[in-house]
């Protein structure tokens, strides 16, 4: 008989009607052909989703091989099957939850550290595998590839994996990524075009070995859908919208004295429960950042301008 295993974690993405979301940290701007790409996936839904022949397409655009996969969720447990089952994993205390809960799943041995780079790889032992996220989630904060550097050297000497989640760096200014023979690198479609139900992403590295063991068919005739008019609008859809995004973001910034590197905050509110819920009384969802272990914080994202405008009224309407 089956039973389910019990890991505790976050399925983000949950809505409330009626209210304003700031807890998905999404592009607020849907691309001009979404409508047109529905109507393409209906047309190709009666043929198995074969989506190959993309990568290499994608690969003239991204600079390097890849692997697609659906979402960085697909990369993780491919992951999982490849190189983390009786491995020591190393991740930092404060940051995405599936890490964490994939590397339980597949009987790993989880060390928690910092999240600052230097300090993360003092635990970083012969053959470990290493989560780290960058830009962070949930602060916001990226880091340079000099400021990684002693967790790169860390990596390489001691024959390690780093696993990088590099899901926000499309929102990030001027990014950049660091290259190496023990880096896997996830990315995802999901945030940067503001949707996260058409489950599209990559994997940079070990193409054929991510690619051996991915499921057949696993982003559907929508996915392949979208896959087709983004090569076409060669990412002309993040070009258009990521200014309108960081010129938001520096207002927000001002407006609540917060920081970040990606399209979202987090701040010091006290109880974040109840924050959370006295901004639901002003018509604004946040996110908790208790499933983060920081219960003091919430979570918030940039959106269009009248909507952040409503934010940051609600905010200074909330005494913290």
């Amino acid at each position: 008989m089956l039973e389910p295993v019990k890991f505790s974690t976050y399925h983000g993405g949950a809505r409330e009607e009626g209210l304003l979301d700031f807890s998905a940290s999404l592009n607020p701007y849907p691309p001009e052909w979404l409508d047109e790409m529905f109507k393409r996936a209906r047309e190709i839904s009666n043929r198995y989703p074969y989506y190959e022949r993309f990568e290499e397409e994608l690969e003239g655009l991204v600079g390097e091989p890849l692997t697609v996969t659906a979402g960085i969720t697909e990369a993780l447990y491919l992951l999982g099957i490849l190189a983390l089952r009786g491995r020591r994993v190393v991740i930092p205390r404060h940051t995405y939850g599936e890490y964490e809960r994939t590397a339980r799943i597949f009987g790993a041995r989880v060390v928690k550290g910092p999240n600052e780079p230097g300090k993360l790889a003092e635990l970083v032992e012969r053959g470990s595998v290493v989560f780290f996220c960058n830009p962070n989630n949930p602060d916001g904060k990226f880091y340079r590839v000099r400021e990684l550097k002693p967790l790169l050297d860390t990596v390489e000497d001691r024959g390690a994996l780093l696993v990088l989640d590099e899901a926000f760096i499309d929102f990030v200014k001027k990014p950049e990524s660091p290259e190496g023979e023990n880096i896997v690198k996830l990315r995802t479609f999901t945030k940067s075009y503001g949707l996260p139900g058409i489950r599209v992403g990559y994997v940079l590295g070990f193409e054929e070995a991510f690619r051996s063991v991915r499921m057949p068919w696993s982003i559907g005739s929508t996915g392949v859908a979208f896959l087709e008019f983004l090569i076409e609008d060669s990412f002309g859809h993040l070009r258009k919208t990521m200014p309108l995004i960081w010129r938001e973001k520096e207002r927000i910034e001002r407006e609540l004295d917060v920081k970040s590197d990606a399209n979202f905050f987090i701040k010091r509110v006290g109880n974040a429960e109840e924050f959370v819920e006295a901004m639901k009384k002003r018509g604004i969802l946040v996110r908790s950042c208790a499933s983060f272990g920081l219960p003091e914080y919430v979570r918030f994202s940039v959106r269009k301008p009248e909507e952040n405008k409503t934010l940051v009224r609600a905010f200074k309407s909330v005494e913290v």
